[in-house]
């Protein structure tokens, strides 16, 4: 019996009120707490605070990522979890320890924004900024979307201690958002890729995934392999057979073996004859498959083909095999069935072995061309060779006997053994070898007669032959060895390839050049050739003091060269001639004085920018010998410089006034000065007036002290 409230006794009347009241205000409550959730500020919102009379405080503020907004003079204040109304306060509240009013302030939430990190098989990982109410898929586009091979069923969502999984493929195939977890503030979202990627980050394309299968790695999987088209691993669907696998795999290929198809299904092996099944259509001959069963579709094997009308074709042919022939066909007819002779095939020696062991011989052209040949008629167990050209444009080096056969080695295009006539001279032989290389030293071809001669090898100088100045070629007979050598690798050939330089064509660069070295050299070359080819000489080189030693001959002679006066006046005359074998030195101008014996030089000491021992030549003069010296220093006495005249003759010396030479300019007033003699330029300290001064100075405080004395 239902009693209605006005039934009631007044005290449970007042009871059920209360009650009613009661869940009323819960309700209520509820809904405010809810209300005041959705409308709290979160990380990554954007608020519009305005204070009139302040430009810096009426601006947008951005919530970060700590939940806080950065305000002029007072800094951080924590906003996010708060209402607008609670975040104006605790604003308000900050800013009047530094503004008084504060009366006309506001606070609005200008724009809902979410922070969140995509990581994981997206193209561009790492933290995104998307709008407010924008869900998974929006986080997704804002990372440059998915890489492929992402694995769209495992994605996960983790919020601080927790982590949520969810479908994202299932998503796709039915558009339902409430399949996907809404986004907070500080998301993670996590995109992990397929197993089926492998291990190795390699570039690929969806299509040569999805080549692979659609199955993943779990244990439902099938996986089909073998003599298949695509094999991979697929995923299981009920009420699926043998035949929906195979399809989806491609089919099988030409190779395939279908009467030995494998399948292994909870454990148990079957073999599936799909040839049978084919040829019956009967639905029984399909196994059961199961969850995680294996599909093996093996390669038939290739068998010994015997028969009563079997042929073979061997050889060279493009496809030689056993063939099985039908009663009348020719010997053409297999041919061709076996792709017909190549072009290494010699068809005019073609055998057909027949099966009672009689050999019967062939000769394709002669037949093609109507000349009368025939060919015999094939029979069952019947074979044809095919054999293989034996002459070839270069034949075998053994049917040129030796002493029939002249050997080229070295620097030549096709060095080897040549077959030799007496009518054939030394041009003949090298351009059958492709003629010199680039490499070559044509200067020197060393030549033996015989592989037994012990003697010096003939040198012969094509480069000379070539330019007219040798009369004729070497004469050359069956059995000898020509050796072209190759120059040397580089101008300055002291490293590894100077062994193959022989001395007597070499000459000889040291001293003070860009590159000293051991050369080639032959007759057509000079002095300045040489010279030039060790990159001329240095700035330090003593271009007067040249010397080469010439060393062909008896003994040694040596030859001082002014290669200095050669480029001032041009004169061949005062080159030397040099051969190969000779040394050329270039010594170091700025060389140790002591090297110089005091005969050929004068001393300039005292004050002077250089004082030193310099060499001295007849055709300069004191002025040059100073300048040479770096002139007189600030503190010189150059009214008094002394040159020492010692000879074997006289020993003296005269004074110079350098000061008055330079006003009269009088060059008989220089002194004479030659190879020996000492130049000497005193100090100031030393004149005269100087020492005059001094004294005058020692006297002065002698006299103040006496005076002092009297004083006292």
């Amino acid at each position: 019996m239902t009693i209605s409230a006005t039934a009631l006794p007044p005290f449970h009347r007042l009871a059920a009120l209360a009650l009613a009241l009661a869940a009323l205000l819960f309700a209520l409550t509820a809904a405010a707490s809810a209300a005041t959730a959705r409308d709290a500020l979160r990380i990554g919102d954007t608020v519009a605070l305005r204070v009139p009379g302040e430009a810096a405080l009426s601006q947008d503020f951005k919530i970060d990522r700590q939940g806080q907004i950065i305000l002029p003079e007072v800094g951080a204040v924590i906003v996010a979890g708060l209402t607008t109304r609670e975040a104006e306060a605790a604003i308000r509240t900050s800013l009047s320890r530094v503004y008084r009013d504060l009366d006309r302030l506001t606070l609005a939430l200008k724009e809902r924004r979410l922070l969140v990190t995509v990581l994981g098989y997206v193209k561009n990982p790492g933290p995104v900024e998307i709008p407010g109410d924008a869900s998974v898929q929006m986080a997704i586009a804002a990372a440059g979307g998915l890489n492929q091979g992402a694995q769209l069923d495992r994605f996960q969502l983790r919020r601080k201690d927790r982590e949520i999984s969810f479908d994202y493929k299932k998503y796709l195939d039915t558009g339902d958002p409430g399949l996907l977890p809404a986004l907070e503030p500080l998301d993670t979202l996590f995109v992990p890729a397929s197993p089926r990627t492998g291990n190795v980050q390699i570039d690929f394309d969806g299509r040569t995934l999805a080549e692979a299968g659609d199955g993943g790695e779990d244990r439902s999987s099938i996986k089909v392999f073998g003599e298949v088209n695509k094999p991979g691993i697929f995923a299981y669907k009920a009420g699926s057979n043998a035949i929906d696998m195979i399809m989806r795999a491609g089919g099988v290929t030409r190779y395939a073996s279908v009467e030995q198809i494998r399948i292994i299904a909870k454990g148990q092996p079957t073999i599936f004859n799909l040839q049978t099944f084919l040829d019956s259509g009967k639905a029984h001959l399909l196994p059961d498959l199961a969850e995680g069963a294996t599909i093996f579709v093996p390669k038939q094997l290739e068998e010994i083909r015997a028969g009563k009308n079997t042929v073979y074709v061997m050889g060279e042919v493009a496809k030689p095999g056993a063939f099985d022939s039908k009663p009348g066909a020719g010997f053409i007819d297999i041919l061709a069935n076996a792709g017909g002779p190549t072009r290494f095939a010699d068809t005019r020696q073609i055998r057909l072995i027949r099966a009672d062991g009689t050999v019967a011989l062939v000769d394709l052209p002669l037949f093609t061309e109507g000349k009368g040949g025939a060919l015999p008629p094939v029979g069952a167990g019947d074979a044809i060779f095919v054999p293989e050209k034996t002459d070839t444009k270069e034949p075998s080096w053994l049917k040129i006997a030796p002493d029939r056969a002249v050997k080229l080695m070295g620097a030549v295009t096709r060095p080897g053994r040549f077959e030799w006539s007496d009518e054939m001279s030394l041009l003949d032989l090298l351009a059958q070898a492709g003629g010199p290389t680039h490499k070559a030293d044509l200067a020197r071809i060393q030549i033996r007669l015989g592989e037994n001669d012990k003697g010096k090898p003939v040198l012969f100088d094509m480069t000379a032959y070539l330019n007219g100045q040798a009369t004729a070629l070497p004469r050359l007979r069956a059995g000898a060895v020509i050796m072209v050598p190759d120059l040397p690798s580089s101008p300055v050939d002291m490293k590894g390839q100077w062994v193959q330089q022989a001395p007597e064509a070499s000459i000889y660069v040291m001293g003070q050049v860009g590159s000293p070295g051991r050369y080639a050299f032959n007759t057509q070359m000079n002095f300045l050739d040489i010279i030039a080819a060790a990159n001329g000489p240095t700035g330090a080189a003593d271009l007067r003091n040249v010397r080469v030693s010439h060393r062909h001959g008896k003994g040694s002679r040596i030859s001082k060269v002014n290669l200095a006066r050669y480029f001032e006046t041009g004169d061949d005359k005062l080159l030397p001639r040099v051969k190969p074998g000779d040394v050329i030195f270039i010594p170091d101008r700025n060389k140790e004085w002591l090297d110089d014996p005091k005969e050929r030089t004068v001393r300039v000491i005292g004050a002077v920018g250089k004082p030193g021992r310099y060499r001295f030549s007849d055709d300069m003069t004191l002025l040059d010998l100073l300048a040479e010296a770096g002139g007189p220093t600030s503190d010189a006495l150059q009214s008094k410089i002394v040159v020492i005249n010692i000879t074997a003759q006289t020993e003296g010396a005269r004074l110079f006034d350098l000061v008055r030479f330079a006003k009269s300019g009088d060059i008989s007033r220089l002194p004479a000065v030659r190879a020996g003699d000492t130049v000497y330029v005193p100090n100031m300290a030393q004149s005269d007036w100087k020492i005059f001064m001094d004294g005058v100075r020692d006297v002065i405080p002698l006299i103040s002290l006496v005076a002092l004395i009297g004083a006292l």
